[in-house]
């Protein structure tokens, strides 16, 4: 009873903020603001540019906003990128952010870099690793093949969950060390700056809800490969 309890809670705080950052996000993304005299992807060109990030491109996307270090690159949905709504300038600016933090080489964001990269290849190996062990059960009859189980699930959802969690405070730091700060240089007037602080919110929250369902999902797997 406590467990299936706790479960509830669980997933209270993984799907209630997904509904919440949508509607914070939607709200504040439906009409132009008459002070903005450029859109979320002309911002986001001027934002690099003033700080002599020339190189880094501004491209639209369908995949979601995100700023993309391989290819050294901010990407915003076509809503974001035409849009002169208060959503589309935060999150341009959110963005910018974390190409603030790659350009300055800022440990946590080069430990997220690294770890996502090496998280593909964990992934991987922990797939076949799963996908042998029946074959290896087969082959040798070993009572120490759940080994391969386990760490097939980790290798999958132990790297997943570790950069979940190093990815909030990267999120945090570009939303309010480095976008906030940003926006309060002239580019939201004091009457933007609330709702703002709402849509940053909202954008840390999915990555707090990703976190809990990281855990969740580690901990689901976890308790079936003990038995």
């Amino acid at each position: 009873m406590h467990y299936l309890i706790l479960l509830i809670i669980l997933l209270l705080f993984i799907f209630f903020p997904q509904y919440w950052v949508k509607h914070v996000l939607n709200k504040y993304n439906q009409r132009d603001e008459n002070n903005f005299s450029g859109t979320g992807g002309e911002l986001a060109r001027h934002l690099l540019d003033r700080f002599d990030l020339h190189h880094i491109k501004v491209e639209v996307t369908e995949i979601g906003d995100h700023y993309d270090p391989v290819s050294e690159c901010v990407r915003l949905t076509r809503d974001k990128f035409d849009g002169k709504t208060l959503t589309a300038i935060t999150v341009a600016t959110h963005e910018c952010g974390h190409a603030l933090q790659h350009a300055a080489k800022e440990p946590l964001f080069m430990l997220r870099s690294r770890l996502a990269y090496v998280s593909i290849w964990a992934s991987r190996l922990g797939s076949f690793l799963l996908f042998s062990a029946p074959f290896v059960v087969l082959l040798t009859r070993a009572p120490s093949v759940a080994l391969l189980n386990i760490s097939g699930a980790f290798l999958i959802m132990g790297f997943a969950l570790v950069v979940q969690l190093i990815t909030l405070p990267v999120e945090i730091d570009a939303s309010f060390n480095k976008a906030l700060p940003l926006l309060k240089t002239g580019y939201l007037t004091p009457q933007q700056l609330p709702a703002a602080r709402k849509i940053l919110k909202a954008a840390a929250w999915t990555y707090v809800a990703g976190s809990l369902a990281s855990l969740l999902n580690f901990w689901r797997w976890f308790a079936v490969l003990r038995r």
